[in-house]
């Protein structure tokens, strides 16, 4: 047998907002952005440069409970991992297009990581695993 996640959703204000950050604040690539006239909603799915696993797709809040989830998915945890083959590369990108890290840069165990804020304020690891670590070696095959 073989599954996979496909999407995680990501609840958020305002569709055009959030792929501009995404896009342009994370360097995630546009995968698809469809008009749904049924739902009178989009289907707008992101993904981090390279990567051919999970992606995101951005879901607007369409009633008010769900707008009292936006920025707080986690309940105040982080939310997200975001691995890179270059912590540094991507952390001094991301600090000078003004993302907001929460958590300094740090070695633990399992590699180098630092947490940041998304535009509604979901927290994220930025992270860079060690070749050793089980999720690295399967990324890696």
């Amino acid at each position: 047998m073989k599954q996979s996640i496909v999407h995680i959703a990501l609840v958020v204000k305002d569709y055009d907002e959030a792929i501009a950050f995404y896009t342009k604040k994370l360097n995630f690539e546009l995968i698809e952005d469809t008009y749904q006239p049924e739902q009178d909603k989009r289907w707008v799915v992101v993904s981090p440069p390279g990567s051919v696993g999970t992606t995101i797709l951005l879901a607007r809040a369409s009633k008010p409970l769900q707008e009292e989830f936006v920025g707080n998915q986690a309940g105040g945890r982080v939310f997200l991992f975001l691995n890179t083959d270059d912590f540094w590369r991507d952390y001094n990108d991301m600090v000078s297009k003004g993302i907001e890290f929460v958590r300094e840069p740090k070695e633990a165990d399992y590699g180098i990581v630092a947490v940041f804020k998304d535009l509604y304020g979901n927290l994220w690891d930025l992270l860079e695993l060690n070749a050793d670590h089980p999720i690295a070696k399967r990324i890696n095959k």
